[in-house]
């Protein structure tokens, strides 16, 4: 006689989620599910420290969710069905596929790397858009010779960390990197000067104006002809969302996000909720919310608290999302905090230097302790759930 929740994905966004949500509601009325293939958080946002060889705290979810109520399921989701409402899964190491009934779901799968289609990507680029790769990458760079060329391929907040993480790590490496516009254009004048400053000190080459159109064993070749050597290619244009939610009936963009309203509700489906990089929301001036913590975690607390209001029959709240700034690793001792408006466009206001590397590392601390510790600050008080609001099921069993 619960009200069954499932949360698929256990990045920032479903644990922050699963964990909410079970602060916020009574434990004898919701039974929540936890979906993921590894037992261990992984702190997405260092992988360009993991694949230059630094070693990153294990943080097992047995550990964090202990005492919640939040049951962990080591599975791989394979399917949705969100007419019968039912998610298919299988163990990690693979197995018979089982089914998993939900009354509601938070699909919480995120993305992955994206290869754009370009030829040679997927058989000779390294990815770092999660755990595997950032290992293979890890072991490759490992096995590199002094003077081995590398090139970082996209300059955008992924490609910028990981070119100078392995230029100040593996300083005898010829590290390069390939810019489809002007290097940092996004940036104020203050935030594209300190990048160039720190970009030339640690040796890398930048490329700008250079889009990659193929990549190959030992090269990448540009759109104007340029070819650049490379024993290793790192690819960081951007990131592909989960492929299962464009196979379900839910609507979603031509990119395969999940639509959703200013509580994270599907507008298709209202017992599916979406966040992270998996949902498409709007946010300040109309404008998408973009792929990347800053926005996951928040659109996690505004669905977990909306779920749970709904269910306990509550106001709903609906705190706007916004912007504050884009933190920027550049390396361990250099740091670039570019502060931005509520949606996101760039100021003139700029954090650099060690003091900037220090603030983005307690960004990253308070994102894994948010995780680990979801429930900080919220009431200890939780809310019962509404017989209304409980299953068809749940409330023909009770009657009888």
């Amino acid at each position: 006689m619960q009200h069954r929740i499932v949360v698929l994905g256990a990045g920032y966004t479903g644990a922050v989620a699963a964990g909410r949500i079970a602060k916020r509601l009574h434990r004898e009325d919701v039974a929540i599910t936890l979906v993921n293939p590894e037992p261990d958080f992984v702190e997405r946002v260092r992988l360009h420290q993991l694949a230059t060889g630094q070693d990153l705290r294990p943080r097992p979810f047995d550990a964090m969710f202990a005492g919640t109520g939040v049951a962990l399921k080591l599975a791989k989701v394979t399917a949705v069905d969100v007419d019968r409402k039912t998610v298919t899964v299988t163990a990690p190491d693979g197995g018979d596929p089982e089914e998993l009934a939900y009354d509601t779901l938070v699909y919480a799968l995120g993305s992955g790397w994206d290869d754009g289609g370009v030829p040679g990507t997927a058989e000779h680029a390294h990815e770092l858009s999660g755990r595997p790769g950032a290992l293979r990458l890890r072991d490759r760079l490992a096995a590199l010779e002094a003077g081995a060329p590398v090139v970082v391929i996209g300059a955008g907040l992924t490609g910028l960390e990981a070119a100078t993480e392995i230029a100040e790590a593996r300083p005898d490496l010829d590290v390069a990197l390939a810019a489809r516009g002007a290097l940092g254009d996004w940036l104020s004048e203050k935030g594209r000067t300190h990048l160039r400053k720190v970009v030339d000190r640690l040796g890398i080459t930048v490329h700008e104006h250079a889009a990659v159109t193929a990549v190959e064993a030992d090269r990448v070749t540009t759109a104007d002809g340029r070819t650049v050597r490379a024993e290793v290619a790192v690819w960081t244009t951007g990131f592909a969302v989960h492929p299962i939610a464009r196979a379900t009936a839910l609507e979603v963009t031509e990119h395969g996000r999940i639509v959703v309203d200013s509580t994270m509700r599907s507008v298709s489906h209202p017992d599916v909720y979406a966040v992270g990089d998996a949902a498409m929301a709007i946010g300040p001036g109309d404008r998408p919310l973009r792929m990347s913590c800053a926005s996951g975690v928040p659109m996690a607390w505004q669905a977990a608290d909306a779920l749970a209001a709904r269910l306990a029959g509550t106001e709903v709240p609906r705190v706007p999302i916004r912007y504050f700034q884009q933190c920027i690793s550049l390396g361990r001792k250099e740091g670039l905090i570019q502060f931005v408006t509520a949606d996101d466009r760039t100021v003139d206001r700029a954090l650099t230097g060690r003091l900037a590397a220090r603030y983005k590392e307690l960004i990253c601390k308070g994102a894994a302790w948010g995780v680990a510790n979801p429930t900080a600050g919220l009431p200890s008080r939780r809310r019962r759930v509404v017989r209304a609001e409980l299953p068809a099921r749940t409330r023909t069993e009770a009657a009888a």
